[in-house]
């Protein structure tokens, strides 16, 4: 004699919902593996070498996948933007860009920023800051000189 047994109605819910979702599960892999798969035609149509999901040299987007220069282009080549190169004697000297820290000199010797007014400041420690107000125009290089000189202590008042 052979046993069966007896379905709750919640019990045969809960065998329906496995089911369905085991069935989606099994389409989203077919989808992203006919992807994967078309990935090196695609790459091959763009004149590009495709050099394959998980290897990612020069940043995270593969040397031959998006060109050489990575997603962006060539380094510096925004539209709108302009260069502002510092030079000055000190090269640990924090930098700021309208009031905001950018960082130190040594960092930004070349900085690409968008053309319009900015406030470029130059500090050190024991040293005069630097301050001037510049105007960046589109795909032209701004040389600034900032000359930090050194503080000179004020004297002693009192007697």
């Amino acid at each position: 004699m052979v046993r069966t047994r007896l379905f709750k109605w919640t019990e045969i819910k809960k065998i329906r919902e496995l089911h369905r979702w085991r069935c989606n599960m099994k389409k989203l892999l077919l989808v992203s593996a006919a992807f994967v798969a078309m990935l090196p035609i695609t790459a091959l149509a763009r004149g590009r070498v495709f050099v394959g999901p998980g290897f990612a040299p020069y940043g995270g987007y593969g040397y031959g996948w998006y060109g050489s220069y990575g997603m962006y282009g060539p380094y510096g080549a925004t539209p709108n933007a302009g260069k502002v190169k510092l030079d000055t004697n000190v090269k640990d000297a924090k930098v700021f860009i309208n009031g905001y820290y950018a960082g130190t000199v040594g960092e930004l010797k070349t900085m690409v920023l968008h053309s319009g007014n900015y406030t470029i400041e130059v500090r050190a420690p024991g040293r005069m800051p630097f301050q001037q107000r510049i105007y960046v125009v589109a795909e032209k290089t701004l040389k600034l000189h900032a000359d930090l000189r050194l503080q000179v202590p004020s004297p002693p008042s009192g007697s």
